[in-house]
């Protein structure tokens, strides 16, 4: 069975800067560590920063808990174009 993990933001739904949060779930294509970028299966993009929170089954998890093929749900914002988790 596969495992889902979860990028939570730390705040709930909220407006931040010109975006609003939102959420989307898909399944890992691609990791890149150094952009700390995952590419989804759906062609979306997440980029973790220093700020995001990773659950892995209910407990905390880091960028390496991540392999291609699994399923992710994400709450993220739109900063500069890029949706990024928090």
């Amino acid at each position: 069975m596969k495992r889902l993990a979860m990028l939570t933001l730390v705040a709930t739904l909220a407006t931040v800067g010109n975006g609003f949060a939102a959420e989307m779930e898909g399944t890992i294509r691609s990791i890149d560590t150094a952009s700390k970028e995952l590419a989804l299966d759906n062609g979306s993009k997440i980029v973790l920063d220093d700020a995001t929170m990773i659950s892995v089954e209910g407990k905390e998890g880091k960028l390496e808990h991540f392999k291609e093929g699994t399923k992710v749900k994400a709450r993220f914002k739109d900063k500069d174009g890029k949706n990024v988790a928090h």
